[in-house]
């Protein structure tokens, strides 16, 4: 055998024997509860993340259906003030509509009562012109050019003040 042979062998019997004082101290046994141990570490960890993922997936379900329930919500508010704007408004119409009406229904009384006024003033001012017309004429009971000029100027003057 040459020398390089040699040292491979006894590197080999070397490790056997190392290998050989590890099972006999039982380190195989360490090293398998190590990597059972770790194995269920990793077991768990998995089944804690997957819980995890369960849970994080129903709250963004939650999130989602409040997201919409607010939507909705937040549209059918909306939708009332609109309906109520619109209330409102027709509302406001009515009475605008209702307050014209008033103040033109006041507006054509006064100008019906101020018409009438005006023509009760004209028959009192006839009246007055009449009378005084009669007076004058049953007054000077003149005939002739003087009888014609008075009642002239009576039918002038009840002219004037009917105009």
């Amino acid at each position: 055998m040459n020398e390089m042979s040699l040292a491979e062998l006894w590197v080999a019997v070397a490790f056997l024997l190392f290998v050989g004082i590890l099972i006999y101290v039982g380190a195989h046994r360490a090293i398998g509860s190590a990597l059972d141990s770790r194995g269920q570490r990793i077991a768990a960890e998995l089944e804690e993340a997957r819980r995890l993922k369960e849970e994080a997936q129903k709250l963004v379900a939650e999130f989602k259906r409040k997201q919409r329930e607010a939507e909705a919500e937040a549209e059918s508010i909306v939708t009332a003030a609109k309906a109520e704007a619109e209330r409102l408004a027709s509302e406001a119409k009515a009475k605008l509509e209702d307050f014209v009406t008033r103040r033109t229904k006041m507006a054509e009384d006064k100008i019906a009562q101020a018409e009438l006024q005006a023509v009760a003033d004209v028959k009192a001012i006839a009246a007055d012109a009449a009378a005084k017309a009669a007076e004058v004429l049953l007054g000077s009971a003149a005939r002739g050019d003087v009888g014609d000029r008075l009642i002239s100027n009576a039918i002038g003057e009840v002219k004037t003040k009917l105009n």
